[in-house]
């Protein structure tokens, strides 16, 4: 009908053209959700274990202003004689006071070991022990109540922590523990990614000389080989053996560790009736560290009658430089 107005507009004959929805179904919703948390997670972590297994700048962490940059940590057993307790001390503290460095003496028996342990155990909790005193020196390093230092004018930082000189004196891609062991040192290692610096002997990993980065990294490696299962273990030589365990089967801690020759850091006295049986690692004049292993533990040898020649040169020598 002319004019006629229809109250509602006419449908199209043609029917609309469909469009698909974009919202997302709910169940991918829910499977994004959760691949969402697993890589935030898995960010968290490798964000983590970079912080503390990753390496450093070359310059190393900024230390206070009077803060020792190395803490000489030598446990001292009861027993000894004060003679030789004097000794010991004396060495430690000349050197300490030439290069800014700081000393520590705890006995042997201030540690809770574990009923049957040997007292040489107590070298670790020493060393956490330091690092509560010392929060922010940069290094910690255990030296034998056995050992004397013979080149008091050579600093450990020129001597083997600067990182090109570890570098350079670092031995790679050998048995960690002789003369066979199927776990040997990384071949390309870094000088400011290591934390752990020792030597080892003809027979394994020799503990009478060693140095520890602090840091997170350091409390997690003292905590883990003075585990108490190593503790209660039958190891034949304690925790030396313990040592060589750990690191053989703890990648994470085989990655920090550079294994230097002995005579850097570690020379061996001869024992009086095995003199020229051992010549490797034997102490020569101008050695850094003089070490009369097993002085103390054989019944048959006197530390004090063994360190009396040495440290006379060590007096002459200390009283020449300081003119």
């Amino acid at each position: 009908m002319p004019g006629t107005q229809f109250p509602y507009p006419r449908k199209s004959s043609t029917p609309a053209t469909y469009t698909p929805s974009r919202s997302i179904p709910l169940y991918q919703r829910r499977n994004l959700k959760t691949l969402a948390t697993y890589i935030v997670g898995g960010f968290t972590v490798l964000s983590f274990l970079i912080w503390l297994f990753g390496g450093r700048s070359s310059r190393g962490p900024r230390i206070p202003l009077g803060t020792p940059e190395v803490v000489i940590v030598t446990p001292l057993d009861p027993n000894l004689s004060q003679s030789l307790v004097d000794k010991i001390q004396e060495n430690r503290k000349d050197y300490a006071s030439r290069h800014g460095y700081a000393t520590f003496f705890p006995n042997t028996t201030d540690y809770d070991l574990m009923p049957r342990v040997p007292l040489s155990w107590s070298k670790l909790p020493s060393m956490r022990h330091a690092l509560t005193l010392w929060p922010e020196a940069a290094w910690l390093w255990h030296l034998s109540s056995e050992a004397l230092i013979m080149a008091p004018n050579e600093p450990l930082r020129t001597k083997l922590l600067e990182p090109q000189t570890l570098e350079s004196i670092m031995i790679v891609d050998k048995p960690v523990v002789p003369p066979d062991s199927v776990i040997k040192t990384f071949s390309h290692v870094r000088g400011e990614r290591i934390d752990f610096i020792l030597t080892q002997d003809r027979e394994g990993l020799s503990v009478g000389s060693f140095l520890v980065r602090n840091g997170e990294w350091a409390k997690f490696f003292l905590d883990a080989w003075f585990d108490p299962l190593y503790r209660s273990y039958n190891f034949q030589k304690a925790e030396e053996h313990a040592l060589e365990h750990i690191v053989q089967w703890h990648g994470t801690i085989l990655a920090k560790l550079a294994l230097v020759p002995q005579r850097v850091f570690n020379s061996y006295m001869p024992e009086p009736d095995m003199r020229n049986t051992y010549t490797d690692g034997q102490y020569q004049q101008g050695d850094f560290i003089a070490n009369f292993r097993g002085c103390q533990k054989d019944q048959t040898r006197s530390c004090d009658e063994e360190m009396a020649p040495l440290m006379s040169r060590w007096r002459e020598l200390r009283d020449a430089q300081w003119k």
